[in-house]
């Protein structure tokens, strides 16, 4: 089956602040091969982390990790999880991520019709370390809040 990368594009998502995302250009059935993950194959060790904050990662198994970070001819990491920290009523998510072997692929779950989004579950972990990082980024700018209101202080004394 011939994947439909050619019928597909990328544009602002219809999800408020998830930047871009993936539509496709013409119909697509339920059970349809949509579009290859595909990025840099690298290890779990080698991959680039970012801190924690790299999230165009898909581990594979520690031997074979795709990171789509830099590949800009990567366009299925462009596919948002409807289901993620903004949800908007109706928005469901349309394919899941299949694993062949090393390669993984993003399968249509329900019908999508012409122009609609693309949208994948990114797991619960994916979820979890993404919240946990928030809440380290919010109590790093409370600390250095808190530190300038100090330095404010005693500039005054």
């Amino acid at each position: 089956m011939e994947l439909l990368e050619n019928q597909l594009t990328v544009k602002i998502s219809t999800l408020p602040n998830a930047g871009k995302g993936l539509f496709t250009k013409k119909a697509i059935i339920k059970g349809d091969k949509i579009v290859e993950y595909t990025g840099k194959i690298t290890t779990w060790k080698e991959v680039e982390h970012t801190e924690g904050t790299n999230p165009y990662i898909f581990y594979v198994n520690k031997n074979h990790v795709i990171d789509a970070s830099k590949d800009e001819s990567s366009i299925a990491k462009y596919a948002n999880d409807a289901r993620g920290l903004t949800r908007i009523t109706g928005l469901v998510n349309n394919t899941e991520f299949v694993e062949e072997g090393t390669r993984v692929f993003l399968i249509a779950t329900k019908d999508i019709p012409k122009g609609g989004e693309i949208f994948v579950g990114y797991g619960k972990e994916y979820w979890d370390t993404v919240k946990f990082n928030m809440k380290i980024d919010k109590d790093a700018a409370a600390k250095k809040a808190a530190g300038t209101k100090k330095k404010k202080k005693k500039a005054k004394k």
